[in-house]
């Protein structure tokens, strides 16, 4: 049930209040009459001196937070006026922990409607709270969902359908797409092109069909899914079921926690169809260029053999997170006599049967291609070049994530919305803080596994910081394993462990820099994935990729995480230093949550609604 706040609360009442409900309606009531007056210095003063806004495009047009009460200050002395916010209330009782109150609420701005999350720390002045009883923001999470007079049509807007009564002229939905099918790409232009058809160019072009924003989705393989399909035959999702939902269609009750890599290609290709996305496949994008004067792409593209010229206003690259393969180069590679490929293309373990395999690298594609090659009897070596973070599944899908994405979850009333949500409320700079304890109860609980993995000689580590898996992930999407079952058959001895960067190949081996030498009729390359904008490089040119920098990363000043520090994910669902090109992906959660807010910044400029961007990400990496 909504809370509404009595504007008639006085001041001096507030500093009374008892409850986390009349502490949150006083604060919130304060915070609106200040945002009304325009009083910036007095909104900054009720915040935290150690304080994070995170905004996601509902005040700022971008993907930023803003930390303590300058940088607060400066973000509303440019965005305030135009936002105008108002209606500030919770959608439920707020709680308290650790000297901690907690609250959902609900607001609207001078276009949209936002949902957010407030943090409130009490009567601490350090923490910079002026009377005694004060409560200071310490967390505050404002995320657009909906804009004013363009809403999807869902729930109560959903489209009838069915035109009853009798009409000479009818045309039937089948006839209707198939108009649509003709049309979009030949005589009608689409607004966005999405290049990349995995997960997460469907989620958005899910989003862009809601928002009826006119869009194509473009993607090489012959059916939606296959990017999954090609896969080897042992790839499993790694993240559980209720951490992998798509936009408005979750995945059944039955489905599997962790489901095989062919059940989701189906899964993508039936939601494909159902969610009308405009889905070309069989098609690459050759080249791209931007218009300054015209503001529109021409996007080159060969559509099954057809060459097509499209000309959008808004481009999208959706080609992974993971950007291109990094493929090595070693002297001797020429002279090797057996296969040797990148992970990527690693066919599955079928047609090495009887020979040596050797696999460069130790993350989660080297585990996973090891455990199912030493499954089908394959003698198998795996080169750890640099230590790597292992979490076993079961303790990161019950310490980890089961307060938020589990059955448990579920029943506690945590639904998907609202643990995407509470995850997007904690702030980069602080998100560690809540991970090492995490991963401290981890390490005690799987003491004997990690004793037995170092034991057989697993360099492994646990981040920089002892924040795990998350952290890794988020600061350089790399470095680490989610244990399915290889970690084990490494801490057995039931795969080969080397150590060590490879001087060179032989016709029938690869060669460490110590001298050891592994002997090898096949060679694979887990040796991940550079930087998104080296598909920038590829289709639009070295320039534009440089002018955008670096995809991905906190700025963290950890492992593969250079400062300085960004407190957001370099490039990714918000604006770019080149006009009108943007970056999507991530893992099934960050693909069906960001979605969402770049759907709302395309769908704005569709539609010409102003869209000032603060705080546009400088550059200061190239890849």
């Amino acid at each position: 049930m909504t809370q509404t706040i009595d504007s008639a609360v006085t001041p001096e009442v507030k500093l009374t209040a008892v409850t986390p409900q009349e502490r949150v309606d006083a604060w919130l009531a304060d915070f609106e009459s200040a945002l009304a007056a325009r009083d910036i210095e007095r909104i900054a003063g009720k915040f935290a001196l150690d304080s994070f806004w995170r905004d996601l495009v509902s005040f700022t047009w971008n993907i930023k937070t803003v930390e303590g009460r300058e940088q607060i200050a400066d973000m509303l002395s440019e965005r305030l006026d135009d936002t105008d916010p108002s209606g500030f209330r919770t959608t439920e009782t707020p709680d308290e922990a650790d000297g901690v109150t907690s609250a959902w609420i609900e607001f609207e701005t001078a276009t949209g409607r936002a949902h957010g999350h407030l943090r409130l720390k009490g009567d601490d002045r350090r923490a910079g709270a002026e009377r005694p009883g004060e409560y200071v923001a310490w967390t505050l999470l404002t995320s657009l969902q909906e804009l004013k007079g363009h809403e999807e049509g869902k729930g109560t807007r959903r489209p009838r359908g069915a035109k009853h009564g009798a009409d000479p002229n009818r045309v039937t939905w089948a006839e209707q797409k198939e108009i649509e099918d003709r049309e979009l790409g030949y005589t009608t232009q689409p607004y966005v092109v999405i290049v990349g058809g995995g997960q997460g160019g469907i989620a958005l072009g899910a989003r862009m069909r809601q928002l009826g924003v006119p869009a194509i989705v473009i993607d090489s393989h012959e059916r939606p899914g296959d990017q999954w399909r090609g896969r080897y035959k042992s790839l499993c999702l790694h993240d559980p079921v209720w951490y992998d939902h798509l936009p408005y269609m979750p995945f059944p009750d039955n489905w599997p926690v962790f489901a095989p890599k062919d059940k989701i290609g189906d899964w993508l290709e039936m939601y494909t169809k159902v969610m009308e996305v405009p889905y070309w496949s069989s098609t690459t994008c050759t080249s791209a260029s931007f218009d300054e004067k015209t503001q529109e792409w021409t996007v080159e593209v060969d559509r099954n053999g057809e060459k097509l010229t499209l000309r959008p206003k808004q481009l999208v690259m959706a080609t992974g997170m993971s950007g291109k393969a990094n493929v090595p180069t070693f002297p001797g590679q020429d002279k090797f006599l057996g296969d040797q490929h990148h992970s990527s293309k690693h066919p599955g373990p079928d047609q090495y049967v009887g020979k040596k395999v050797v696999v460069i690298g130790a993350n989660n594609s080297s585990h996973d291609i090891c455990g199912a090659l030493w499954e089908n009897g394959i003698d198998v070596t795996m080169v750890q070049r640099s230590s790597t973070h292992i979490v076993k599944s079961d303790s990161l899908m019950d310490l980890g994530l089961g307060d938020l994405y589990s059955e448990r979850a579920l029943a506690a009333g945590m639904t998907t919305h609202k643990a995407d949500l509470t995850f997007g409320s904690l702030p980069y700079r602080i998100m560690h803080e809540f991970q090492i304890p995490v991963y401290d109860a981890i390490r005690e609980r799987d003491k004997d596994f990690y004793d037995r993995l170092e034991k057989a000689g697993f360099e492994h580590d646990w981040g920089d910081d002892g924040s795990g898996l998350f952290m890794k992930y988020l600061r350089r999407g790399s470095g680490y394993y989610i244990d399915v079952g290889a970690a084990e058959l490494v801490a057995n001895g039931d795969i080969k462990l080397a150590h060590g960067n490879i001087r060179e190949l032989t016709e029938n081996s690869v060669i460490l820099e110590d001298g050891t030498e592994l002997p090898a009729d096949v060679v694979v390359y887990a040796t991940g994935y550079g930087s998104m904008n080296g598909w920038v490089a590829d289709l639009i040119g070295q320039d534009t990729a440089d002018k955008v920098g670096k995809v991905w990363g906190l700025g963290s000043n950890t492992t593969k995480d250079p400062g300085p520090w960004e407190g957001e994910q370099r490039n990714m669902w918000k604006p770019t230093q080149q006009e009108a090109l943007w970056f999507h992906g991530g893992n099934l959660h960050q693909s069906r949550h960001y979605s969402l807010y770049l759907a709302l910044q395309l769908k704005a400029r569709y539609e010409g609604i102003p869209t000032p961007v603060y705080g546009l990400q400088e550059v200061h990496h190239l890849s």
